[in-house]
């Protein structure tokens, strides 16, 4: 059983797997500073100097009449909060996240076609059997 799981650990298609899930958190990092640190403030400053992180909703109060600056004010007081500036800055990474793989799979796919497209050159017959071939015409000679 150790050995089976050490075959299929092993396999060319397992590793790329797990390059492709580091690199892809590595990416999501990116795009969460893109959208949070890029994109959102000069948003926010076209529309008034908004902060999109600091829009919610207060649900429930922690204290009575209380107001909160964040939502991690809110949070700490004991208030249940409705997020929804946050919501949409992961829908904005969401769809970045997706326009970017969209083109990745775009590009696989075309060189994939391609591919396909391409005659596939005739093999050069294995050395053995061309010697053959000119032993052949030789006996054929004499």
């Amino acid at each position: 059983m150790l050995q089976e799981f050490k075959e299929f650990a092993l396999k060319g298609n397992m590793l790329d797997m797990a390059v492709g899930i580091i690199i892809g958190a590595a990416f999501g990092a990116i795009v969460s500073s893109l959208v949070d640190d890029i994109i959102m403030p000069p948003i926010g400053l076209l529309l008034g100097g908004v902060d999109f992180s600091s829009i919610f909703l207060v649900l429930k109060g922690g204290a009575e009449g209380a107001t909160y600056a964040t939502v991690e004010a809110a949070k700490e007081a004991g208030a249940v909060t409705w997020n929804v500036g946050l919501f949409i800055n992961a829908i904005i990474k969401f769809m970045i996240v997706a326009f970017a793989l969209f083109i990745v799979i775009k590009g696989m796919n075309q060189l994939r076609r391609q591919q396909e497209e391409a005659p596939a050159e005739p093999e050069a017959p294995p050395r053995q059997e061309v010697l053959l071939e000119e032993i052949r015409d030789l006996l054929k000679q004499n």
